[in-house]
Parts: C-alpha cells; structure tokens; sequence
C-alpha cells in the first residue's frame, strides 16, 4: 500500500502556456447548435472525452454518472421527436418579440452531430448515505454535471463542438434511451467538429440575453455585503480582465 507522501503530485505547477490553455477552453467554450460537421469523432478522442468527464469531481466519491453513446440514426430520430414536441410547446411559454425570437433560434443539433451523449445520475448509487450529500442531497446531480463541464472543456481542446439540449420532457427521454425510471438524464449533449465557433454565445450574440458584468454579481461576507477596501481592488482587477476579455 502506498503512503500519502507517495501520492502527493511532484510537479502540480502548470507553465505559462498550460494555464493560458485551460482559460482559452473556458474562455471559447461554446454551446454549439447549427455548425456540426459530418466528419466522424474518432474512437481515440471519444475515449478522452469520456474519461476526461469520468475524472470530475463527485460528492463521496460516489461517481453517480453513467454515459449513453448514441450513434444510431434511429435512436437519434425518437430523440430528436421529444425534442420537436417539447420544443413546441416552449414557444408558447414566450409572449411577443420573445416568442418570434425564440422560433428562429437553433436550439440542437441532435441529427447533424455524428455523436449524441447522455450523461445520467445514478442517485442510489452506493447506497443511501453518501459522504457530503447528508443534508444537501442534490450534491448527486451537481456532480454529474462537473463531468458534463469536464467533458466540455475537454472537447474544446480538441477542437469539437458540444451542445447541451435541455429542451426534453425528461421521461419521454427516458423512453426513447430505455433509461430506467430511477435513472435521472441529467444531459444530452451533441457532439462533432464544427466549421466555426462563434466569438460570443449564439444567444448573445442574437440579442436574447447580455452578458452581465461580473462585478455586478460580487458580495462580501454576506449577501449583498459592500466592498470594503481589499473588495475595491478586486472589482478593479475583475474589470481589467473583463476588458481584456473584450
């Protein structure tokens, strides 16, 4: 057995060019609905993806996620029919300039992306009492969306485009995957190459929503809590960047 001196990392700093990486994937990540290619995803880089999600942090350890790897034109077809349903039923939730917008906006790409994903949350997964999760018990499916961001990120640095359709009656999902009743589809996500990336989110861009200023949704030491001097000089820095972020 190993001690725990044996399995402290060496060498946990990052270069200057990994850690710029890591914030460029965070930075470009985009949700991609309308620039799918159909080139194939090769096994070797799926492989990554899935393990680089496997690797997310989860409460207790538990690992609560299961991957559905969907490839089959017909399963993507039963698919892709919840979605029109629910979909039609979303445009009516949405009232004047909201509701024309909304009906011109490409929201999936579940049948260009030669690979579909979904990333489920197995809640009795180890037992009812987990470590971390004995008084926030949602803690299951906040981790089974690390490993929806981990393999985001992920597929940002290979160059693919990931997008999450979360417009889905969740059992008519169920019935098109054959996931069980007490598995909970956390996400389906649709995954290729694309012919671009969009500098700014599609919906931004669009006009739907802005982007709000980070230093409008910082508080100190309580809600709401003003900026003391030490706060001041945060929010200054937090603006630097945002300008540099452009």
């Amino acid at each position: 057995m190993s001690s725990p001196m044996q399995e402290i990392q060496t060498h946990p700093a990052f270069s200057d060019d990994e850690r710029a990486a890591v914030y460029r994937a965070i930075h470009t990540r985009r949700d991609v609905r309308g620039q799918f290619l159909p080139d194939p995803v090769p096994d070797e880089v799926l492989a990554r993806l899935l393990s680089a999600a496997h690797h997310a942090p989860s409460v207790g350890f538990m690992q609560p996620w299961d991957f559905v790897v969907v490839r089959a034109p017909e399963v993507k077809a039963r698919v892709h029919e919840a979605f029109r349903a629910a979909h039609a039923e979303a445009a009516l939730m949405f009232e004047g300039d909201k509701r024309e917008t909304y009906s011109k906006l490409k929201l999936e790409g579940i049948l260009e992306a030669p690979v579909n994903l979904c990333v489920t949350c197995d809640r009795s997964r180890n037992g009812p009492v987990v470590v971390g999760r004995t008084h926030i018990p949602t803690m299951d499916l906040y981790s089974a969306v690390c490993a929806v961001q981990n393999l985001w990120l992920a597929a940002r640095a290979e160059g693919l485009g990931v997008g999450w359709v979360s417009i889905f009656h969740q059992d008519a999902l169920r019935e098109a995957l054959g996931i069980p009743k007490d598995i909970v589809p956390v996400a389906y996500l649709c995954i290729g190459h694309v012919s671009h990336f969009y500098r700014k989110p599609e919906l931004e861009s669009a006009g739907w929503l802005p982007r709000r200023p980070l230093e409008e949704l910082l508080h100190f030491d309580r809600w709401q809590g003003p900026a003391d001097e030490a706060g001041l000089s945060l929010i200054e820095r937090v603006g630097e960047q945002r300008s540099m972020l452009g």
